[in-house]
């Protein structure tokens, strides 16, 4: 483990089971069906490049730059759009990758967006949720872990970016919280 990671909720191992369940349920949803796998920079590129591995279909690829953080612990509430679609996805299904259902800004945004191409569909896929801390109304498709409110890292998601790299889903140390965002009450 980390030396900077207080402890790990989610192993390596129970994010390759997940991803690999996780894969079959879409495969057999979107059987036969034009797939468009949109996935959110940068947080989600280590989930979707593990998930796409397991949709036995074939599948385009694209992605979309969205940041509602910074480097803070909470979201502005603005989302702001860093990069746009390459590809088109009207008369395509889309399957919105995401690391992380928080607030749903930042989801709800990209969907909108999204809904402008007139797709077939429009469904939603997160590795992580956090429903507690939900601003909008909004639930995911398909979900990797329902977690609690905490703040975590690894396995694409950051702190100030860094521990994208880690295996896992980790909790950082109280004094590392402190010392990136100062003392907090």
């Amino acid at each position: 483990m980390h030396p900077e990671i207080d402890r790990i909720i989610v192993t390596a191992e129970q994010l390759a089971q997940r991803n690999a369940e996780l894969g079959r349920q879409i495969t057999a949803d979107y059987a036969g069906k034009p797939l468009t796998v949109v996935s959110i920079l940068r947080g989600s590129i280590i989930f979707v490049a593990d998930l796409i591995r397991h949709i036995e279909l074939d599948l385009e690829l694209d992605f979309i730059g969205a940041a509602s953080y910074g480097d803070d612990t909470e979201t502005s509430g603005h989302v702001d759009i860093r990069k746009h679609l390459d590809g088109k996805v009207h008369d395509r299904h889309v399957l919105l990758v995401d690391d992380i259902l928080d607030t749903g800004y930042t989801i709800k945004t990209v969907c909108e967006l999204i809904r402008i191409s007139h797709p077939l569909s429009l469904k939603t896929a997160v590795a992580f949720d956090k429903p507690a801390r939900r601003k909008v109304a909004l639930e995911a498709d398909y979900v990797g872990f329902t977690i609690d409110p905490v703040f975590i890292v690894g396995y694409g998601l950051d702190l100030a970016q860094k521990y994208r790299n880690l295996p896992y889903i980790g909790v950082p140390k109280k004094e590392v919280l402190d010392r990136t965002f100062g003392t907090r009450p």
